[in-house]
């Protein structure tokens, strides 16, 4: 037997975790369950972080959550219990399979075509780290972070996974036309990736061409690879391709620990009326046996469950007006009895490898090039015009050092401008040294300091070369040899 950890979350999630537990139970899948604590139950009673430490310490031994939805309190200052549990045990991968279900009537099934499509999605970097600060009563920013091992992780994740499910192409969605940097290293690294996959057809499409054509034509597509945030948006519009979120499963990869979940909300409004569609979090599970060396029940189970749906059976949120919709119970009775375990075989469970528990935290790092410090922007709160504000720094500046340029939400506004720019009072200021010689850090950050007498500086961003590429943008306006 396979111990894993689960936890049945909140709203409708312990009716439709009861649901595909009866499910497995039924196909005899050898599994043995250390059911934990996590969601709004576990905010409520004082634990921030939506877990116990009991929760915590289950999951870590035996690597393996299979979860229900969970709610995170509103306000507060809590995070989502799904985002710090992803995060906490690195499931860099986020991979939903969307396909289309008979039974399941959308745009594209009527249309005859067919979709069998998967995302991969970066899950632990991007916005979703939520560094957030106000600089100004009217400015507020967050920290966008991409590193180069953690695009790593999960591009090999998806070549792996094309190689799993027989695609032939994996397509890397971006805004590296915009993102520069930050897109720019992520696709960099998928195409530095593809050269190990030379089986595999490696493309690549700005993220909002990626979206028109998926809403047009979805079967062009197999991998898409996608960093957090635009994999968010993209995976809730496939899902939506093939019936929703109620048909979306969902598996979180790590090196150590996995997490497989409905992606879907709790639905308080339904919970406890028999009236739930465990659809997703069954082929989640599905998933979960998969990633166990289980294939032969995943199997049995997965065609079970297309099978009754494509006998009609559905519950109120799906299905053909031919057939009356049943509860929650009676959908699950439905998948029990048409499964067929005959061609199920001896499982081998010992080829499932529990965690070891690492000494130390992992420090991923993947070069070892030149980095030096060449300049640094200073943002300062301030409602006077750019000039106003030039006239203060050059006033105060070393003799090794330039002001560059001021901009103001991105956009240059000095040495050149347009008066048709609207301001708000965060300026970015840059100064850069002026000298071949090489600039201590400590030298900006000593100038920072100076001009802090002469300004209300908020923050300050150091600007840095990898063997003597720039590695900072340009503001919108700016020429490039300024």
């Amino acid at each position: 037997m396979i111990k894993i950890s689960v936890a049945k979350g909140d709203g409708i999630g312990p009716e439709i975790m009861d649901a595909v537990l009866s499910v497995f139970e039924a196909a005899q899948v050898p599994l043995a369950y250390e059911f934990v604590s996590m969601g709004k139950g576990v905010y409520d009673l004082g634990y921030t972080t939506g877990m116990t430490d009991e929760a915590k310490q289950s999951i870590e031994s035996t690597g393996i959550l299979f979860k229900g939805p969970m709610e995170t309190p509103k306000g507060g200052g809590v995070k989502s219990i799904n985002v710090t549990a992803r995060k906490t045990w690195n499931t860099h991968s986020n991979i939903r399979k969307f396909q289309t279900i008979k039974g399941v009537d959308t745009v594209f099934s009527k249309a005859g075509i067919p979709i069998n499509l998967t995302i991969v999605r970066e899950n632990i970097e991007d916005t979703y780290g939520g560094i957030e600060h106000y600089m100004t009563k009217d400015v507020a920013v967050s920290r966008r972070i991409i590193s180069r091992p953690g695009s790593e992780q999960v591009i090999r994740s998806a070549f792996e996974t094309a190689l799993k499910e027989g695609y032939r192409t994996v397509t890397c969605g971006h805004k590296a036309n915009i993102m520069k940097l930050t897109d720019g290293m992520f696709l960099d690294t998928f195409y530095e990736i593809a050269k190990e996959y030379p089986q595999l057809h490696a493309e690549d499409i700005i993220v909002d061409a990626l979206c028109m054509k998926l809403v047009c034509a979805p079967q062009k597509f197999e991998c898409i690879v996608l960093t957090n945030l635009q994999g968010d948006i993209v995976s809730d519009l496939c899902a939506g391709l093939v019936g929703g979120l109620g048909f979306a499963p969902s598996a979180n990869i790590g090196d150590h620990i996995k997490i497989f979940e409905a992606v879907h909300g709790t639905a308080p409004d339904i919970a406890g009326k028999n009236l739930a569609n465990p659809t997703s979090l069954l082929m989640s599970g599905v998933l979960m046996l998969n990633q166990l060396g289980l294939e032969q029940y995943g199997s049995a189970i997965q065609n079970a469950l297309m099978a009754a749906i494509e006998n009609g059976t559905h519950t109120g949120d799906f299905g053909e007006n031919r057939t009356t919709s049943v509860g929650t119970k009676e959908y699950t009775q439905a998948i029990i009895n048409a499964l067929q375990l005959d061609n199920i075989t001896a499982s081998h469970v010992d080829n499932y490898q529990k965690p070891i528990s690492p000494s130390t935290n992992k420090m991923m790092v993947s070069s070892n090039e030149i980095i030096e410090t060449v300049g640094i922007d200073i943002f300062v709160e301030s409602e006077q015009q750019a000039n106003d504000i030039a006239t203060i720094v050059l006033r105060h500046l070393d003799n090794d050092m330039d002001l560059t340029t001021i901009t103001n939400r991105g956009t240059q506004v000095w040495p050149e401008g347009s008066v048709f720019t609207d301001l708000v009072d965060t300026y970015v200021v840059r100064i850069e040294k002026n000298t071949t010689e090489i600039v201590k850090k400590k030298k900006f950050m000593e100038q920072a300091v100076h001009l802090y007498d002469f300004l209300n500086i908020s923050s300050i961003e150091m600007l840095i070369t990898i063997d003597g590429k720039r590695k900072y943008s340009l503001a919108q306006g700016q020429k490039a040899n300024a």
